[in-house]
């Protein structure tokens, strides 16, 4: 598998059918060794402050979604943001997340490049934004004021699926704005769901070639787990009879993107209680992302049931992962874990050969 040179839907399908056991065990060890040799033991640590759940748009299976009137609106205040910031860098934390419902206006979105700036000038964080769609100028500007990452989860390949489930936003205006990031030279995460409701493994395989077509620096994916009170509440993840196919996803994700961050997400621990995440990090996964965002608010951004740690603190929650890192014999990575491939040209620009030989595919058009 790790010869592999260039993944078409064929090869990515033979391996996401895998159905027996030491099938599956196999893959997951070879999704940990590339794991491994491409972007080593040093688990990297991204505390997410989820600042806002004031949402405009009503996708189907999302707790926070405009038309759920049960949902405590709130916003963070700068102070208790930066306040936040500065205790990540206590507890091996080296990227604040800054995430929030999509809200987009141009006060607060100016107002949001002045807390970035601020965030970058009084700790030694890395800023990672996740906010959802914007125009390009957008973008630009919280560049200018300091931000690293962003991301901006496609969440499924299938521009049909996308559009039953997302009725505010088209996949086209999605990637539109991931082409955007990368031509600003900015760090830029996407990712999907697992299990969507009419999703096929095609569909699933897209979503990892996908990810790699648009040469991501990091790939968020977990499953799909709609809130109770939501369109989509009743549904069933399309692997409820066979969860192991999130982490088969996970780890076929790891083979056809090698060098690429991977976080185990919180909704692997929601679906597996108490082993999902660590699981995640043995099959691929080389990212951690704490929750830091305050106890009393953690109720109020739950985008799907069964979320841990509410009632945590930001430093209690993040002892708990240093202890689990430890459980599993892998260390804390030091620096901002940028992404290994800075120097990639923008779109446009003519490609340089990658040094191991590998077939990364055009950057899509800005």
């Amino acid at each position: 598998m790790r010869a592999q040179k260039r993944w078409d839907r064929k090869a990515v399908l033979e391996l996401l059918g895998v159905r027996a056991t030491r099938d599956k065990q196999a893959l997951f060890d070879q999704a940990d060794t590339v794991r491994r040799e491409r972007m080593g033991d040093a688990v990297y640590l991204r505390g997410i402050v989820e600042f806002s759940n004031s949402c405009a748009n009503d996708c189907l299976y999302c707790g926070i979604r405009a038309a759920n009137h049960r949902v405590a609106r709130y916003r963070l205040d700068d102070a208790e943001i930066l306040d936040l910031a500065r205790r990540m860098e206590g507890v091996g934390q080296t990227t604040i997340v800054l995430q929030s419902g999509e809200a987009p206006s141009r006060e607060g979105d100016a107002a949001l490049g002045r807390l970035i700036g601020r965030i970058k000038a009084e700790t030694g964080l890395a800023v990672t934004l996740s906010v959802g769609n914007r125009p390009r100028d957008v973008y630009a500007l919280w560049r200018d004021c300091g931000l690293d990452r962003y991301l901006l989860r496609f969440e499924t390949s299938d521009p049909t699926l996308f559009a039953h489930l997302h009725p505010d936003c088209d996949l086209s205006e999605r990637l539109r704005c991931l082409g955007d990031l990368r031509s600003l030279g900015l760090q830029t995460g996407g990712g999907f769901m697992v299990g969507l409701p009419g999703e096929t493994l095609e569909i699933l395989a897209d979503n990892i070639l996908l990810c790699r077509e648009l040469d991501l620096d990091m790939i968020g994916l977990g499953p799909f787990l709609p809130h109770p009170d939501t369109p989509l509440g009743r549904s069933q993840n399309a692997y409820a009879l066979d969860p192991d196919r999130h982490f088969v996803a996970l780890a076929v994700t790891r083979l056809v993107n090698p060098d690429t961050h991977i976080p185990a997400t919180t909704a692997f621990d929601a679906l597996f209680p108490g082993t999902g995440r660590n699981l995640a990090l043995i099959r691929g996964a080389n990212v951690f992302m704490p929750s830091a965002t305050p106890v009393a608010r953690r109720g109020d951004y739950l985008l799907y049931p069964g979320k841990p740690c509410l009632d945590e603190t930001g430093e209690a929650c993040a002892r708990c992962v240093l202890s689990r890192l430890s459980t599993l014999g892998r260390t804390v990575g030091q620096g901002p874990g940028h992404a290994r491939r800075l120097d990639r040209p923008w779109p446009g620009q003519p490609a340089t050969p990658c040094p191991e030989g590998c077939d990364h595919p055009p950057l899509p058009t800005a």
